[in-house]
């Protein structure tokens, strides 16, 4: 079967299809980063009329990339939340409209279920049940998954995301939006040793995590310097990526061990950064479990995985074609469960 996934979140347009027996034939994605970097963050109002202009050309690149006409279309997935609520409505406005067009079901996905399966769509491709250390700017979770929409949540940030303290942080620092790419960057030429940042949480019992501590810890650290050169801002990008690198990886071994798990699944955003694979790879060699990551063009929003989480969920497409609605706020825990043939 062949799934249109749409992807209208926040501010990049996504579109793919993807065929139940082939795989991903093939994807399209604009984002509109330099769009919002000359206000310094998202604006909701410019994000929408952009997905209106953007998502019907991509849509027919994307088919005619796949070799495939609208028409030969099964289903159609899209995000219906969480996220922004007018660019939510762009990607169910079309997603609907075609359905019915075409008189195909529908199928509304979780954002971040379609992160957290996003890995699946790698070569080789971890097996249920996983741990999934999901980080992106708008959330920092640990899961255990033992199949589509059956999720433990094990822990979560009580504050900051960790893409969102990325994104502050490189702010702090007088950094271009979006800051947390160059920062990151910036961070592998800093000195290892001049600065100390603390870790928040990292020798809690549980496995939840904060980062708004260590942003005004940051904070505190520029204030102290007579001048920002280049070769400080660098050192403390590195002081702060090292801070939060580490936490993120001690949790999610902490996490593998309470499960009994030896496979762990990085999603979002995030899971991008090279230095939380490099720290990753090496602790599971030396601790022996096995780490999964998706391609790096899917760490980011993208269509690819709402059409896979689509395809997974096809069998349950709920939505009646023309009654739609969006969810910007939406808890993953009510998700239904389901058994899954991957």
């Amino acid at each position: 079967m062949l799934v249109l996934g749409i992807e209208t979140s926040c501010d990049e347009t996504g579109v793919a299809i993807y065929d139940t027996q082939n795989g991903l034939l093939a994807h399209r994605l604009h984002t509109q980063m330099k769009m919002h970097a000359e206000y310094g963050g998202v604006v909701p109002e410019l994000a929408s009329r952009d997905h209106i202009r953007r998502i019907l050309p991509l849509t027919s690149e994307c088919l005619r990339a796949a070799g495939k006409q609208l028409r030969q279309v099964d289903a159609i997935a899209f995000t219906e939340g969480p996220g922004l609520a007018g660019a939510l409505l762009v990607g169910a406005s079309v997603a609907n409209a075609v359905a019915f067009a075409l008189n195909k079901p529908v199928i509304g996905v979780h954002h971040l279920e379609g992160h957290l399966l996003s890995p699946l769509l790698a070569n080789p491709a971890p097996e249920f049940p996983f741990v999934a250390l999901l980080v992106s700017g708008g959330h920092s979770q640990l899961m255990r998954v033992d199949g589509v929409g059956q999720y433990q949540m094990l822990g979560e940030t009580l504050d900051d995301a960790a893409g969102e303290a990325f994104d502050k942080t490189a702010k702090l620092l007088g950094l271009p939006y979006p800051g947390g790419p160059l920062l990151s960057r910036l961070a592998e030429d800093g000195s290892p040793s001049r600065f100390h940042l603390p870790r928040p949480m990292l020798n809690s019992a549980d496995m939840d995590f904060s980062f708004s501590g260590l942003k005004t810890a940051v904070l505190t650290l520029v204030r102290e310097q007579q001048t920002i050169d280049d070769q400080t801002r660098a050192d403390i990008c590195r002081a702060f990526q090292e801070a939060i690198v580490e936490v993120l990886v001690k949790k999610s071994l902490k996490a593998l061990k309470q499960t009994g798990l030896n496979q762990l699944v990085i999603a979002g955003g995030v899971g991008a950064n090279k230095q939380l694979r490099k720290q990753l790879d090496q602790m599971a060699q030396k601790k022996r479990f096995r780490v999964f990551y998706p391609p790096l063009e899917f760490c980011t929003d993208n269509g690819a995985m709402i059409a896979f989480a689509g395809a997974q969920r096809l069998q349950q497409a709920a939505h009646t074609n023309g009654a739609f609605a969006v969810k910007p706020r939406w808890d993953m825990g009510s998700l239904p469960s389901q058994e899954s043939q991957l």
